[in-house]
């Protein structure tokens, strides 16, 4: 689906004619002839709009026949059915100039471009560098709310871990685990691609839209922090768990290790005089309990031994 949008009397209105709109946004479902249609009106190289299909695409920038061509990562909700997959993944958001129109494209529907939708008239559409640094600045505020939801969920997780000895919290706290790990690829690739932007000056910004690209980079730069600060935290908490259930699982060993060697002693006895031989005493008047009464003290004197040693 495109939307196209133009500013009239400060306020944005979508219309229907490419060529007139200062902001084209396209968001799934995909036409590839609306793809063929948008390259030959605005002069676009149809490669820059497939390439926002692919979801793999990582960050970076280029420049063909005069149209500057951006792909940054914005964080979104995993709609996979696998319970194995990440609650959270990165998908590309495309940043296309030309010479009149900036072009948005979206692999999915993401929160950065409908919050950037929501506030498009204060933006100064006249000015496409502006735009493009605030769609950079909704991607961090984007990352630095998910990253605090992702914090949440850990540490209500990792509580319910400590009263319960299931498996599912553990395999939660993994899909987590797996979503920050795309949130540290990302941000990092993110980064990246702002210190280029700004050391080449790519998009020809002024001082003042270079402070502000500045303090994106920094931004980015904390939210990357937070994510791995995040990751090391989980990752600490699951080898933590994993030594301890490991420790469980030796101390139920050896308890129960200890009651097979405390049962053995009864058994043999019971095996011995259940042989069909001649034994000694076989034939007093108490040669039932005496083997009885036998094992259990010899058992209980292993117990108490046991327990002293605190193997049991």
């Amino acid at each position: 689906m495109v939307q196209l949008f133009k500013i009239l009397n400060s306020a944005a209105i979508e219309i229907e004619k490419p060529a007139d709109a200062v902001w084209v946004n396209l968001v799934p479902p995909f036409k590839d002839e609306e793809f063929q249609e948008l390259s030959k009106t605005l002069d676009i190289p149809i490669e820059f709009l497939r390439d926002s299909l692919d979801i793999d695409e990582r960050p970076r920038y280029e420049v063909e026949d005069e149209v500057r061509f951006i792909v940054i990562k914005t964080p979104a909700e995993n709609n996979s059915f696998n319970d194995s997959d990440a609650y959270y993944i990165t998908i590309p958001i495309c940043i296309i100039l030309t010479r009149h129109q900036i072009i948005t494209v979206n692999s999915f529907d993401n929160d950065a471009i409908k919050k950037f939708l929501g506030t498009f008239q204060k933006r100064n559409p006249d000015k496409r560098n502006i735009m493009v640094l605030k769609i950079f600045e909704k991607v961090v505020q984007n990352f630095m709310d998910f990253l605090k939801e992702i914090n949440n969920r850990r540490n209500t997780y990792e509580q319910k871990l400590y009263d319960s000895n299931r498996n599912e919290e553990l395999l939660t706290l993994m899909r987590i685990q797996k979503s920050l790990l795309y949130f540290v690829t990302a941000l990092r690739s993110n980064e990246l691609l702002m210190i280029k932007l700004e050391r080449t000056n790519f998009l020809s910004l002024n001082d003042d839209e270079r402070e502000i690209l500045n303090d994106l980079i920094v931004e980015t730069s904390q939210a990357l922090e937070m994510a791995n600060i995040y990751t090391n935290i989980l990752s600490s908490t699951l080898d933590a768990f994993a030594s301890i259930i490991s420790n469980n699982l030796n101390n139920v060993m050896k308890r129960l290790t200890s009651i097979t060697i405390i049962l053995s002693f009864p058994s043999l006895v019971a095996s011995i005089y259940g042989m069909n031989v001649a034994i000694p005493y076989a034939n007093a008047p108490h040669a039932f309990y005496t083997p009885v009464i036998l094992s259990i003290v010899v058992s209980v004197i292993i117990a108490w031994y046991f327990m002293k040693k605190k193997w049991f």
